[in-house]
């Protein structure tokens, strides 16, 4: 990020932090209420830090920068003093930086005639009053703080001008609101004049008005979600919150409509679900965290290597499981508790390999570590054809065991009787570990991987994986079964991609 604005983030309330190093708007994490199963159970309860989009963990909350999106995705870069803002690189979110923030308005230097009336200008300069006694009171903690204060002032005065002139401008609206949402970020923890909530509420109210004036405007959904997160997070777990988090899920929800690609915004939609979860009833709180689920698993299809949201469906299924331990409750249809553990420990895996200096993903590997199949990421059962016959009779194909490391998916062919040789110089050699009969998919060989439809497939949940050498069909036992190794199969292709297998190899080393 170009400057050092500070960034709101979205925190899961309801769970204890392991250590305060969120990643973007929102964040989440798992409690430990119970113990895991017997067979999954770890040193101590885990405590694992969601994170959100756009931070570093491993940064200090008073250095996080902003991921406050601006609504100009699609305006090209300029090396102009009135440049828009533009696409940050690393995240593919538009921010806004000081500079941008006091050229980013509709030019009001030319003295031209305003077709609205003087009470519409008057009523909108009384509106505005209010907003700018609140930003010009925000006193920055530090020296750097109140540097930037100053700067957020010129800006706000800039904004309500271009108002008066023209109530409808809704981009002068839309960055008002920035601008009393970056205020609220500089607030003096000390301070008790002006509030940080009165400076987010004045904001959702700029982007209340600013949506209204253009529906289309998805930055200001997607903003105005994270603001009302923050006025969320000061108030617990109470009714108030409560409505405040089914809002900001509902402006995410805009916002992913408006703009499909962004998985940012599905990372901190599932977030800011995980969080209701925590204070509805419990008939309603499974529903949700399954919606938080399959947010996170959109997040991380649409980008493969989106780190954040790959822990952050980790720390929501551990949380499944810790629910699953607690209440006792085993429904057949579903995963069992020391399952939902293992994929727990899987995605956390993923992320600590994609980002191995991320101390807050290194902290919660030592904690699940010991769920996974080791030496395997992962293992399980596929039903799977003879090797060689994409498409036999159904009842030539067998339900067989297969595991999945860093190097390859591998069947895995049980020998009833122990196969030796013997070799040259008369020491008996071992042969069953090896038997050429079995599926093996290199994971550099894979070119993609997905769900199929297939109807010559036996019944089940078909799984296409397309290779250098063909396609491999396999069918795995239930539709959730199958997310869990579509998941498998891309991140360690991803982490191959990345130039990361070794550290993988490292996590599931004996």
């Amino acid at each position: 990020m170009p400057e050092t604005t500070e960034e709101s983030e979205l925190h899961n309330g309801h769970q204890p932090q392991a250590e305060p190093e969120p990643e973007s708007k929102a964040e989440s994490q798992p409690e430990s209420k119970t113990e895991p199963g017997p067979e999954n159970k770890p040193e101590e309860a885990l405590k694992l830090e969601p994170v959100v989009t756009g931070a570093d963990p491993n940064t200090k909350e008073e250095d996080k920068e902003s991921s406050i999106q601006s609504n100009d995705a699609a305006t090209p870069s300029s090396t102009d003093q009135n440049a828009r803002p533009q696409l940050r690189k690393d995240e593919g979110n538009r921010t806004f930086t000081m500079r941008e923030l006091l050229t980013e308005f509709k030019s009001d230097e030319e003295e031209v005639g305003s077709p609205y009336s003087r009470e519409s200008t008057q009523r909108q300069s009384n509106q505005n009053s209010a907003a700018m006694e609140l930003v010009s009171s925000v006193t920055g903690a530090d020296e750097e703080g109140q540097s930037r204060q100053r700067v957020l002032v010129y800006a706000a005065k800039r904004y309500a001008a271009a108002l008066e002139k023209n109530p409808e401008d809704y981009d002068a609206l839309y960055n008002w609101a920035l601008v009393l949402q970056e205020s609220a970020d500089n607030v003096s923890p000390d301070s008790t004049s002006p509030s940080k909530d009165d400076l987010l509420e004045e904001a959702c109210k700029k982007y209340d008005d600013a949506t209204r004036l253009c529906p289309t405007l998805h930055d200001a959904f997607y903003n105005w979600a994270i603001a009302i997160s923050d006025r969320a997070k000061m108030r617990g777990r109470t009714k108030e919150a409560e409505e405040l988090w089914e809002q900001a899920t509902k402006n995410y929800e805009k916002a992913v409509q408006l703009n499909w690609n962004s998985p940012q915004a599905l990372n901190n939609w599932g977030l800011a679900l995980q969080e209701l979860s925590a204070i509805v009833s419990a008939r309603e709180k499974q529903k949700i965290v399954k919606t938080a689920i399959s947010k996170f698993r959109e997040a991380i299809r649409l980008q493969f290597d989106f780190h954040r949201a790959i822990y952050n469906l980790g720390t929501v299924l551990y949380a499944l499981a810790e629910d699953s331990v607690q209440t006792g409750t085993t429904n057949p249809k579903e995963m069992s508790s020391n399952e939902l553990y293992s994929q727990s420990a899987i995605y956390i895996a993923a992320a600590h390999a994609l980002k191995p200096n991320y101390s807050v993903y290194s902290s919660a590997l030592k904690l699940v570590h010991s769920m996974l199949p080791l030496p395997h990421l992962k293992d399980g059962y596929l039903t799977a054809p003879p090797l060689g016959n994409t498409f036999p009779p159904h009842s030539d194909w067998k339900r067989t065991e297969f595991f999945l490391n860093q190097e390859a998916l591998q069947q895995v062919i049980k020998v009833e009787q122990k196969q030796v040789s013997r070799s040259l110089s008369g020491r008996i050699v071992d042969a069953g570990n090896t038997d050429k009969k079995a599926i093996r998919v290199d994971i550099p060989d894979i070119i993609s991987v997905s769900a199929s439809a297939d109807l010559t497939l036996p019944p089940g949940a078909g799984l296409c994986i397309n290779t250098t050498s063909g396609q491999v069909f396999l069918v795995a036992d239930s539709w959730e079964s199958l997310d869990g190794w579509l998941d498998a199969l891309r991140l360690v292709y991803t982490i191959y991609a990345r130039g990361k297998t070794d550290v993988l190899a490292g996590i599931i080393a004996t």
